[in-house]
């Protein structure tokens, strides 16, 4: 074998170890049997029987009412962070800072967050889940965003000032429909990262209000049987999708600079 495909053996090798596990549990979720580890035929009886769980669907519902309000706020707050970084700051601190709850480690943040809501005696719920994925939320929309408003045309914001425009014209006509794309794909990474995040939400949530990865743990406790494998593919698929819809978005911002 010459020297140069030798380079590519410790990457496939890297890929098959990483998305083997992935395939056997796709493979599995429809096995016929109810053995987790025999495939006994092919048979989509598992997603069925996830259709008929009533704790799957109560944590699927208050996953995505967490998902979708954690992604709202943190669109929102996180392309505000993003401009003030970038065309309002120029401290290397306060951009750390800004960004520092995407890179702590997640039982930090959990711990760190239940800890203050119990000095703020704030109860625990759907509500605390959806701030607490909002602190490291955010942090990723900035980041994308301010990755578009480093390649942004400046010139057509300082025009509008020129021409009599208010700050708050400039930033809703100019400055936000230039960032859309960025915005965007901001925003359905947050959505992904809600929808799969389990340490904080552990550490946030009510007992009575799971959210699905918290329920999934709960049911891998007793186990692992063909329907975890089913609904864990589910959460695969749609995880992948927004990745790639996220990714596609990113690509179009690239483009538009």
């Amino acid at each position: 074998m010459p020297r140069r495909r030798l380079i590519y053996v410790p990457f496939w090798a890297t890929y098959v170890f990483l998305y083997t596990p992935i395939i056997v549990l796709v493979v599995m979720s429809f096995n016929a049997g109810k053995s987790p580890y025999v495939f006994e035929g092919v048979s989509l009886k598992w997603y069925g029987e996830l259709a008929g769980d009533e704790m799957v669907r109560e944590g699927l519902i208050n996953t995505l009412i967490v998902a979708f309000g954690a992604t709202v706020l943190s669109t929102v707050l996180g392309t505000l962070l993003a401009v003030g970084m970038a065309r309002h700051t120029r401290s290397r601190l306060l951009d750390a800072l800004g960004l520092l709850p995407a890179i702590l480690p997640d039982i930090v943040v959990g711990i760190g967050l239940l800890v203050f809501y119990a000095a703020v005696k704030m109860t625990l719920g759907l509500h605390s889940i959806i701030l607490a994925h909002t602190v490291f939320g955010m942090a990723f929309v900035a980041a994308v965003v301010r990755t578009r408003l480093t390649h942004a045309d400046t010139s057509l914001e300082e025009a509008s000032r020129d021409l009599g425009a208010s700050p708050l014209t400039t930033f809703t006509r100019i400055t936000l429909p230039t960032l859309a794309p960025g915005i965007a794909a901001g925003a359905l990474l947050a959505f992904t990262l809600s929808l799969d995040e389990f340490v904080i939400a552990f550490f946030t949530a009510a007992p009575t209000e799971p959210t699905l990865p918290i329920v999934i743990y709960s049911m891998v406790r007793f186990g692992v049987t063909p329907e975890i494998n089913a609904l864990a593919t589910i959460l695969l698929a749609v995880s992948f999708t927004v990745i790639i819809v996220a990714q596609r978005m990113t690509r179009l911002t690239e483009s538009l600079t």
